[in-house]
């Protein structure tokens, strides 16, 4: 969600250097996703591929753009990613406290 939400924030085609801890997510969008859909999103044992909604989106926004995606380690003191949790950190403490006032 974080790749779809970051991508959807972007006003206009770009270049972007996309980080992520996610193996998952890097090798989906470079390797299998062409693969899935070219085989109607089934993957290669028979099954369906899971997330296709979210797959799809992400997709549909990586191709307005022109997108370096990059694996970094999880939490291995790189600076981008720590900016990213602690932002994420303080939305969630943000949420909590809009929870408990209502």
């Amino acid at each position: 969600m974080a790749a779809i939400e970051g991508l959807r924030a972007l006003k206009a085609p770009c270049r972007v250097q996309l980080i992520s801890d996610s193996q998952y997510l890097k090798q989906g969008i470079t390797q299998d996703l062409p693969r899935w859909k070219s085989h109607g999103w089934v993957k290669s044992n028979g099954e369906p591929v899971s997330n296709q909604d979210l797959w799809d989106q992400l997709d549909q926004l990586a191709q307005k753009h022109e997108i370096e995606w990059q694996w970094t380690a999880g939490h291995r003191d790189h600076a981008d990613q720590n900016r990213a949790d602690q932002l994420a950190l303080q939305a969630a403490r943000n949420q909590a406290a809009q929870i408990r006032e209502q």
